[in-house]
């Protein structure tokens, strides 16, 4: 199957038609509208990778059925249908996803495509009546997470985003425990992305893509750029074009949870970022060093990324208070580690005094099941407003990175003279980078600029004219027809 064959105006009919058919039945049996048996029939859109995951664990949850696949890859697609044909399970196969999504005989639909792809697909899902499980970040601007949140209330959906983390029971009982005071007040929340990124490599001119996928299609609401990597797939990661940097892949779990930990339901009134890409020259353009500050009133949230190792030479990454790929959440008695699950508690001389095992976390999706069948949101462990709101601070910071200038490490330093935890989290990007062979004052990282922001209008307010208007502008995206974001949904 190629290209859809149905027009936008006919897609966008018969969409409307699913959303009016899905808000009338709310409130019947769940035999009536969740497929023979009471089954919730879903799809997953988005196979290669996580997508795979998402397969095998709807197959583990009772009273699900995995009833269609969609990536524009055809091998991919016909290795993950022959996949379930082995397992005796037939599975209706599409290209395009709004082929997939215009299938009445669907009831969810769970997408782990590319980032660029997430928003676009959780509304169209919306408006067709079907609830959506999106993967972390759950968009690539701050624009069409918001819209993403308005399709769900509209459509009365269930959305859940893929921040498993909110399933863990080790870290709900950890950010509990420090929360009613058993460490003293919380000063500061960090989340850690120390992951190795090797580099992409470096091509001379366009690559071709893989015959059997649809370039058009993968690439959707995205610009239409020709391929200027080796790889194709996960590489997007690393492009501003369809990813969003370790900030919002890895990272965004970690900044849900450093929200999770401060308790802030919003955006925060200012943020800066300094970073870059550094210790190789590849086709990437998003930073794999990078300090992003949000300068929250009560506490602020800093997020750090490396990719580099713990030193030249060597394969292992760095960690901080042990933790590679996690949180520190510290407060005035002492603070509380987290990896990706479960965690522990440190009095202020670094003495462990609770451990909080970690269990749940692969039950996500088994949530997400839960409460399409119950319809009480309020169960959800991870639902879109919060995952909007993680997602929009990994792009904020991305925003400040992108407006940057090169500067010099005095006037970074500079740039955050009256915040004392930026300077300590400076310094050790500092000492991080020449362990690494690297100079901070020879690489001239990215300083980019303060933004003030206002969490109401989720914009950029307050700041110098012309630097508010470009900023403004990188809160959402040009769409390409006829992938198009739409502005009411």
């Amino acid at each position: 199957m190629g290209k859809s064959k149905i027009s936008r105006r006919n897609f966008m009919l018969s969409s409307a038609m699913g959303a009016a058919a899905g808000a009338a039945i709310i409130g019947t049996s769940q035999t009536s509208w969740a497929g023979a048996n009471g089954d919730i029939r879903v799809a997953v859109a988005g196979i290669r990778g996580q997508g795979g995951g998402h397969i095998g664990r709807y197959l583990e949850i009772p009273g699900v059925r995995v009833v269609a696949l969609c990536d524009p890859d055809q091998a991919i697609l016909d290795m993950r249908l022959k996949e379930l044909a082995d397992k005796g399970i037939k599975a209706k196969g599409y290209r395009d996803v709004r082929e997939l999504i215009d299938d009445k005989d669907i009831d969810a639909i769970s997408t782990a495509s590319p980032n660029h792809w997430h928003a676009l697909i959780t509304i169209w899902a919306c408006q067709a009546g079907k609830d959506v499980y999106v993967e972390k970040p759950c968009s690539h601007n701050v624009w069409e997470g918001r819209k993403i949140v308005e399709a769900a209330r509209k459509y009365n959906r269930i959305v859940q985003i893929g921040t498993q983390t909110r399933s863990d029971h080790g870290v709900q009982e950890g950010l509990k425990w420090i929360k009613d005071g058993n460490l003293g007040k919380i000063l500061l929340a960090r989340g850690l992305c120390y992951k190795r990124r090797e580099s992409i490599g470096k091509v001379k001119g366009p690559q071709k893509p893989p015959e059997t996928l649809d370039y058009d299609l993968w690439t959707g609401p995205a610009r239409m750029e020709p391929l200027m990597r080796k790889r194709l797939h996960y590489d997007w990661h690393w492009v501003n074009n369809t990813g969003n940097g370790d900030i919002g892949n890895q990272g965004i779990h970690q900044m849900d949870v450093a929200r999770w930990a401060l308790g802030v339901e919003g955006l925060p009134p200012r943020v800066m970022s300094v970073g870059g890409r550094f210790g190789y020259d590849d086709d990437g353009n998003t930073p794999n060093t990078q300090m992003t500050f949000y300068d929250y009133p009560d506490a602020p949230l800093i997020f750090e990324v490396r990719g580099l190792p713990i030193k030249s030479g060597v394969k292992a990454s760095p960690h901080f208070k042990g933790i590679r790929i996690g949180n520190v959440i510290h407060c005035e008695g002492g603070y509380f580690a987290c990896g990706t699950s479960g965690g522990s508690a440190y009095d202020s001389d670094g003495k462990k005094v609770k451990k909080f095992e970690a269990g749940g976390a692969g039950d996500h999706q088994s949530n997400f099941i839960d409460v399409v069948r119950s319809r009480k949101e309020s169960d959800l462990n991870a639902p879109i407003e919060g995952g909007h709101v993680s997602s929009a601070l990994c792009h904020l910071g991305g925003i400040s990175h992108r407006l940057g200038t090169r500067s010099s490490e005095a006037e970074i330093r500079k740039a955050i003279e009256d915040k004392p935890d930026a300077i300590e989290t400076f310094d050790r990007f500092k000492e991080h980078l020449e362990a690494n062979n690297l100079e901070v004052d020879k690489l001239m990282p990215e300083l980019g600029p303060w933004l003030n922001f206002d969490n109401d209008t989720e914009r950029f307010v307050g700041n110098e004219k012309s630097l508010e208007l470009v900023a403004n502008s990188m809160l959402s995206r040009n769409y390409r027809e006829p992938f198009v974001v739409p502005e009411n949904v």
